[in-house]
């Protein structure tokens, strides 16, 4: 199995973000917060995800190419390996150990974001 694979996930929250109801998945998330599932190697390219609660969750690896994220505050998120290749990032607020760098080239050319060890 290749562990770099785009996965489905098989947890109501995701097929919430999957059609693009953030209003749901927000409210859902509150009720769950104890419970939440892994984002890691999700398929959210081409979603309208504005307005997303991103606290707290992991989006290891995942795939955003072309997925509108203007506005999310992904500073309290695991994003290490996600790519955001040609996404809307306006307004974004990334966790503190991805440097500019790294989001210029994944926005740019689909790399996968790499933390700073240092940070």
């Amino acid at each position: 199995m290749d562990t770099d694979a785009v996965r489905q996930i098989n947890d109501p929250l995701y097929e919430m973000l999957r059609k693009e109801d953030v209003t749901a998945f927000n409210a859902e998330k509150l009720s769950r917060a104890d419970d939440l599932p892994s984002f890691a190697r999700g398929d959210f390219r081409g979603l309208d995800l504005r307005g997303l609660d991103a606290k707290g969750l992991d989006f290891r690896h995942a795939y955003f190419r072309g997925a509108d994220l203007r506005g999310i505050n992904f500073a309290r998120s695991a994003m290490e390996g996600a790519s955001i290749a040609g996404a809307k990032i306006s307004g974004c607020f990334f966790p503190r150990r991805l440097e500019a760098s790294e989001i210029v080239m994944s926005l740019n050319h689909g790399t996968r974001m790499r933390y700073n060890a240092e940070k």
